[in-house]
């Protein structure tokens, strides 16, 4: 039998290396399989913000089951059935938003596990080979699902020992913008004092021998963020990477992208 996806990641982790992902907004599921032939680490697919339907994240998770690629889906609350769906249609694990609290964290574990350790039903889906696998791939399941809570919240920051201290978290993975705007700074990326008070927050996780993860904002700062020693780092979104990459090249033949643009 083949090593899980998600067992791959965990031992990357375990050994201490550092792995990249890629975050996935847009409905193509041409963006994940680019993704899994160009060997990211793991994939992102974001359900909590945008427009992606359960269609278009199962597509996506599809995908990247046949490819191998350890595939985690942001879901938009903790909320047992929506969890137990996207793990049933075949997400290795999921990024839990939002959270504040241990208790949070722990009922989103809850819900990611079957019992006795959970509340998950077992469905005949991809998860458990349409019920042909069900006996083996149920057993494993509690062991190979992994759960990232995100920490953009300052609540989140103030009570991350707690956090950690729940049985079934994988790793925690940073959103600045978010915690910015919770500490008074909305609309930026990192507002004032907050870098500074992510990395302290960071020295915690690693302490603690957690995986401690963060999308990066440029080539310049995911060279930052590898050698601050984030062992999950996004080297972008799938959009905005896009548009980057047409600007350089209208730059290149003299073109400016209009101001306007983007208003």
């Amino acid at each position: 039998m083949e090593t899980p996806a998600s067992q791959i990641l965990k031992r990357k982790f375990q050994q201490g290396q550092q792995t990249y992902g890629f975050w996935v907004t847009l409905e193509s599921p041409s963006l994940t399989e680019i993704a899994g032939r160009m060997k990211f680490d793991w994939v992102v697919i974001d359900g909590e913000h945008g427009h992606l339907d359960l269609e278009n994240v199962m597509n996506h998770v599809r995908v990247a089951n046949l490819m191998r690629l350890p595939c985690f889906v942001r879901v938009t609350e903790i909320q047992v059935g929506l969890i137990k769906r996207v793990l049933d249609i075949g997400a290795d694990g999921i990024f839990v938003p939002q959270v504040k609290t241990a208790e949070e964290v722990a009922f989103a574990v809850k819900c990611a596990k079957y019992p006795p350790e959970g509340i998950r039903g077992i469905g005949a889906e991809r998860s458990t080979a349409w019920g042909k696998g069900m006996k083996d791939r149920v057993r494993r399941a509690n062991r190979e699902v992994m759960v990232v809570p995100l920490m953009e919240t300052v609540d989140a920051g103030n009570n991350i020992n707690a956090i950690m201290d729940v049985p079934g978290v994988d790793a925690i993975f940073f959103g600045p913008a978010d915690y910015s705007a919770s500490a008074g700074y909305l609309g930026e990326w990192e507002g004032p004092g907050v870098a500074q008070k992510l990395l302290e927050i960071q020295r915690k996780i690693m302490a603690r021998k957690v995986p401690c993860g963060v999308v990066a904002t440029s080539p310049e700062n995911a060279a930052l963020r590898k050698k601050q020693n984030f062992q999950m780092i996004g080297l972008g979104l799938d959009a905005p990477l896009l548009i980057h990459s047409i600007t350089r090249m209208f730059e290149s033949v003299g073109v400016n992208v209009p101001k306007d643009a983007w208003e």
